[in-house]
Parts: C-alpha cells; structure tokens; sequence
C-alpha cells in the first residue's frame, strides 16, 4: 500500500552507522545503505549519506537533515542497543548547532516549565525510518516467553524514536530488520525484502 505523503519525501539522507568490530567489518550495513541509496534514486529520489565511522562536520550534518525530508538511521544491533557512534553522533550532530534548526527548545517555558517537554521540535512533515540488522532471530522480538518477550524491534529502539519526536518529526515509516545475520545468512533475501520494504513506502 502506497502511503499519500510518498510524493513529497524527495530529499532522503541515509546515515550508516556500520562500523568494524571484531568479526564485523560493517559490510552488510554499507551493503544495505547501498541498496536503499539505488532504490531510492530509481524512485526520482535525491539522496545524501553519512557514514558516522568515517567521521563527520556537525554543521554540515545539521545542513543535511535541514535538507532531508526523510532520515534513515541503518545500523546494527548491538548488546540490545546501537553502536556507541550512533549516540555520540546524536550527542555532536543534534547539539548546539542544531539548536533553531532542528529544534528551538525543550517546549517548555519559564512561565510554566511544567507541561509540554518535548515539544520544541522544528521538523515537522519530515519522516524517518529505522534499518537494523540482528544476530538475534525474528522470533526473538515478536514471541511472548522468548527474549525480548514480544516487544518487536520498534520497542527496543523507542528511545530513538523519542529522539526524531523530540525534534519534531511527524511521520514514522515502518522499520526494516534483517535477522540471524551471522547464524543464518540469507543476503539474497534481505535485498530483495529491502528493496521491497523501499518501493513500498517511498514509491
């Protein structure tokens, strides 16, 4: 089902929050990136990536998601979060040089600094999607008993979704997540449900 606000997303900024790590050599999340960057431009779609490893200018990051009508964050999971790069690339990207940008406040004001925290967000009609990838199978987030209890990828990741809330931001697209990623490889799969999930809800 195509959604009616596909027509306005233009500009998409992919941030890449793959990196080395022991066996990883953050291949799979490039890999991924790259799909949704060709998916994305065989759309008509403009695209911007960052690749947080690989460092980055926060004033040019905060130009970036001024320009994107729609931010995806693609990284993997791990112990039960993101990479540290991904939060210390929030921490420097979305800091002081974001402030009357992407947002202007906490929402709060010294007449009443009781109500409305959160709600000094400037990014509003802009949308974001989440992309992970897991060694942890499907069953392991969608089951009631097994690990994460049925709480599904989104309940993980909420406090990500509070950060793109926080900033203002109106539209969340459905995730995308690629499982059993060391025990189970299936990369055929993956890219052809990747670009699938892309056509769907940018097309």
């Amino acid at each position: 089902m195509k959604h009616d606000f596909n027509q306005k997303i233009q500009n998409v900024l992919i941030l890449n929050g793959g990196m080395e790590y022991g066996e990883s050599k953050g291949k799979l999340n490039l890999a991924f990136c790259e799909i949704m960057q060709n998916a994305l431009e065989n759309l008509g779609k403009k695209v911007q990536l960052t690749h947080i490893a690989q460092g980055y200018n926060t004033k040019a990051e905060v130009e970036k998601w001024k320009w994107a009508d729609c931010v995806i964050l693609q990284f993997p999971g791990w112990w039960m979060g993101e990479p540290w790069i991904v939060k210390k690339y929030f921490d420097e990207a979305i800091g002081p040089d974001a402030q009357g940008v992407l947002f202007a406040s906490d929402g709060r004001s010294k007449s009443d600094i009781n109500k409305r925290y959160g709600s000094g967000g400037l990014c509003a009609g802009k949308a974001m999607m989440l992309s992970t990838t897991w060694n942890a199978p499907l069953y392991a987030f969608n089951e009631v008993g097994e690990f994460f209890d049925g709480r599904g990828v989104d309940e993980v990741f909420a406090h990500i979704y509070k950060i793109f809330a926080f900033l203002g931001f109106t539209r969340f697209l459905p995730s995308f997540m690629a499982n059993d990623v060391h025990k189970n490889p299936n990369f055929t799969k993956w890219k052809r449900d990747l670009k699938s999930h892309i056509m769907e809800n940018f097309g």
